[in-house]
């Protein structure tokens, strides 16, 4: 990796600000140049017009990529979970943010690492590599052996990403409202909070080793799935320290697997045994646990296919859940598996997802919504995901609904976040052209 492909995260409130300011007028100034094209050429355009030309595009992916933590991750969960609400382009800005993030340069990890282990922190190490394995929206990971022969994977906190989530997220919502590409009728405020309180819980590292020790002992009578141990002695608020867990990420074995020549060809049957595993994971998880790893991203979930064991990684988004939403979302599955609307608009009801002033179409539409997204439960037998445009259908009928503007309503969080997993899941189902039979997975949950 080349110095150019790193970027110094900058740490002040002020230099982070600055970010955010310079982005705002590179992006007016590309506006008033193209405006100024346009005009030329006789045309009239419209400002998001000139807002979103492909040169803004790059601007503000690569400005906000570059700031990582909260500015980047209110882009990732504005383009998951409110794409149906935004524009088709804007969407397309945030969603390069998913995998956009740059590393940190050598100087400022080994000043991380100096004033989390103190002087002469390399004396504990056989082995320490600089480049990062990952980089992502809070951290990065790196590779280290230890003298005493240990392999391990570390989680290195960007600097000064904690203390500013609050204003990043602020400055990013000024941004989103100055734009004028949200719809002004969108209270879109609940979602920016709520992006606030994930990111500090995805920023405290000491609670994201407690949710993995907790889900090794859940997990505990399943050894199909694999979970790194914690170290804690090289565990500090800024870095969490892991055993090293090989694997290839779960979504390449649905076709030749390009990571690793050395893995063979994965089965059809295998590839179903695989998702079966993680959907039916996902159920013990809303109904059992109620604790949910919320973050779908296909880089959480690794497979080893010389063991055949699911990896998984990352639980720095995991939440509880209350047993009165767990209990709706049952009732809600159960109703689309009995075609009892009745069930479905009370379970709906219940998570939160009526408005007080809805219009009976849209409560219909809203229903109509949740049948199409339980359609693998209400079918017999293995529903291949493959043969399925399941996840453009659900697109659509919620770019229609949302496009109904007395209808424009944020969901309650616990909503956007279980939605937010299933949807991941229902990507990887047909990334992997995965068979699954969801019914017989849901069935011991039916009262």
């Amino acid at each position: 990796m080349s110095t150019k492909d790193n970027a110094r995260v900058p740490t002040g409130r002020i230099s982070r600000f600055a970010k955010l300011g310079s982005l705002m007028t590179g992006v007016a100034g590309g506006m008033i140049a193209e405006g100024a094209r346009q005009l030329a050429k006789g045309n009239r355009p419209k400002a998001s017009e000139l807002l979103l030309t492909p040169s803004n595009a790059k601007r503000v992916a690569d400005q906000l990529s570059q700031l990582r933590g909260a500015a980047m991750k209110v882009g990732q969960l504005l383009s998951m979970d409110s794409g149906d609400l935004l524009p088709p382009e804007l969407t397309e800005i945030l969603s390069r943010l998913r995998s956009d993030a740059k590393p940190m340069p050598f100087s400022q990890v080994t000043k991380v690492l100096q004033d989390n282990w103190g002087e002469g922190w390399n004396d504990q190490f056989q082995q320490f590599s600089f480049e990062a394995t990952a980089a992502a929206s809070i951290g990065q990971v790196h590779s280290a052996h230890t003298k005493d022969g240990r392999h391990l994977a570390l989680k290195i906190q960007y600097p000064g990403i904690r203390q500013s989530i609050s204003s990043d997220v602020d400055n990013v919502a000024t941004l989103l409202r100055v734009s004028g590409l949200i719809p002004k009728e969108i209270n879109y405020k609940p979602l920016l909070e709520e992006a606030k309180q994930q990111l500090h819980a995805e920023a405290d590292y000491e609670q994201e080793a407690n949710w993995l020790r907790r889900y090794k002992e859940l997990l505990s009578d399943r050894p199909e799935f694999l979970l790194p141990d914690v170290y804690d002695e090289f565990s500090t608020q800024n870095i969490l320290a892991m055993s090293f867990v090989a694997g290839v990420p779960v979504e390449t074995i649905g076709g030749h697997n390009a990571h690793d020549k050395t893995q063979p060809p994965v089965s059809q049957d295998e590839r179903d045994r695989v998702m079966s595993l993680l959907m039916e994971l996902l159920f013990r998880e809303i109904f059992e646990f109620r604790i949910i790893q919320t973050d779908p991203n296909f880089a959480n979930y690794h497979y080893d296919s010389h063991t055949g064991k699911i990896i998984l990684l990352d639980f720095g988004a995991t939440r509880e859940y209350p047993l009165k939403i767990t209990e709706a979302y049952r009732a809600l599955m159960q109703g689309a598996i009995e075609n009892d609307r009745a069930s479905i608009n009370d379970a709906a009801a219940q998570i939160g997802f009526f408005q007080e002033n809805i219009q009976p179409e849209q409560r219909e539409a809203v229903i109509d919504l949740f049948v199409q997204a339980c359609e693998p439960l209400t079918h017999d037998g293995l529903y291949d995901f493959a043969q399925s445009n399941l996840a453009k259908r659900i697109s659509e009928t919620g770019m229609a609904l949302s496009m109904d503007k007395g209808y424009w309503h944020t969901p309650p969080a616990d909503a956007i976040f279980l939605h937010r997993k299933l949807g991941g899941f229902y990507l990887l189902a047909a990334k992997l052209k995965a068979r699954v039979d969801m019914r017989a997975l849901f069935l011991p949950y039916m009262k």
